[in-house]
């Protein structure tokens, strides 16, 4: 498959996509023994030479993963015309690449958050073939009953079809609001505070403490995070029925 030269060479860990189409420009960069051109794709069999260096295309960069302990109040994406926070402006530095949102947080929900470097593990962990379970804490404003219990587990018809908490155990309560731990399999849009908003009640807390094998320590603060070893990347690969470097190079 063909990709533009600079985005090939950024995630090799060459240097940043600015930093590559610079040595492009100023000639320092020759495909096949010719000067690069301008936006110009490979298909992987080249040779390149990049600043008199010959390039291996085909080693593998290592996988990186982040659980970020989200805060309410910040939003999951690399610019607001609100001038929100965002959590990008709290990850750590990059070479090359980008950190990419495995799924999404609303503003006013907080707790787990995954990033990763390969796009494609994103991808994968997203889609619902995963079957990967989404933990959550959730307090709720209202009275709940057995009924309503019964047709959160068995499923509700929503705007963009039917869904259902998989797991749902009614914990504690502190004068009007209740707490709750839900799981569910799947990510859509709001989708905790849209099923109870479904039965009338409103959800004045929700933090994720979990994603699939994942979970939110302890001991992570708010606005921090916690980058997984290679070991447990390999976990979280398997956890999806693929290997590292399954689908490296296939970032959006």
């Amino acid at each position: 498959m063909s990709q533009r030269i600079q985005k090939r060479l950024a995630h090799l860990g060459i240097a940043s996509r600015r930093q590559i189409e610079s040595w492009i420009a100023s000639g320092d960069v020759l495909v096949n023994g010719r000067r690069c051109l301008p936006g110009q794709c490979i298909q992987g069999d080249e040779r390149i030479l990049v600043c008199g260096t010959l390039v291996d295309l085909h080693a593998r960069v290592p996988t990186r993963v982040l659980l970020y302990h989200k805060p309410v109040g910040e939003i999951v994406t690399r610019s607001d015309t609100q001038q929100r926070t965002t959590v990008f402006e709290r990850l750590p530095s990059l070479d090359s690449g980008r950190w990419v949102a495995v799924g999404r947080l609303d503003l006013n929900t907080s707790g787990l958050l995954l990033l990763t470097t390969d796009g494609a593990l994103a991808h994968a962990l997203m889609h619902p073939g995963s079957g990967l379970e989404r933990e959550y804490r959730v307090r709720v404003r209202g009275t709940i009953t057995e009924k309503m219990v019964s047709g959160l587990r068995s499923g509700v018809e929503l705007e963009d079809g039917t869904a259902q908490m998989d797991v749902l155990d009614v914990q504690a309560s502190t004068g009007t609001n209740i707490w709750c731990r839900a799981v569910l399999h799947e990510g859509r849009n709001r989708i905790v505070r849209r099923l109870w908003e479904s039965q009338g009640l409103e959800v004045s807390r929700l933090v994720r403490i979990r994603f699939g094998p994942l979970r939110l320590p302890d001991t992570l603060r708010a606005g921090t995070s916690l980058e997984l070893s290679p070991v447990e990347v390999g976990q979280l690969y398997r956890a999806i029925g693929k290997s590292p470097g399954h689908a490296q190079g296939q970032q959006p």
